[in-house]
């Protein structure tokens, strides 16, 4: 059995993709980061590109393991997809019916879409626009308590 690699900053992540994957994960990665409200924090998290709300701003860190601070978001090159990974979609029933119908208006596949993943199998269809502005709708302040409000 091998193991992947532990990561341990976004770049080293990104040098480790395959080198036709790297192009586009650059561009997932600077769309989210020209959208992401302040607050969020860029970094490693589940070994992956990850953005979180610090300690500093939510001293409980996440409830299954507060050692880790609150997820929020997360960019990953798996095996036959880019894999954008959004908790708020998953969290919050109006910000996903949004996104359904919005990506349905701009791009000419079908979403595939886990409870919180959206799978990008051809990264020609990735809506770069519309990620960030599924990214801009969600402040530190709104994630935290939408979290607070789901965790009870």
């Amino acid at each position: 059995m091998t193991t992947s690699p532990q990561y341990t900053s976004v770049e080293q992540y990104i040098a480790a993709q395959p080198q036709d994957k790297q192009p586009v994960l650059t561009q997932l990665r600077q769309t989210v980061l020209a959208s992401l409200p302040e607050g969020f924090c860029e970094c490693i998290n589940y070994n992956m590109i990850g953005y979180v709300v610090p300690h500093e701003l939510f001293p409980a860190g996440y409830h299954c393991d507060p050692i880790l601070p609150l997820p929020f978001m997360n960019l990953a090159v798996q095996k036959n997809h880019y894999g954008f990974y959004h908790m708020g979609i998953y969290a919050m029933p109006e910000l996903e019916s949004w996104f359904r119908v919005r990506y349905a208006e701009v791009v000419p596949t079908k979403l595939d879409m886990g409870k919180s993943c959206i799978r990008f199998k051809n990264p020609k269809h990735i809506p770069y626009d519309l990620i960030g502005e599924l990214v801009s709708k969600v402040s530190v302040d709104d994630w935290i308590s939408v979290y607070q409000r789901l965790k009870k």
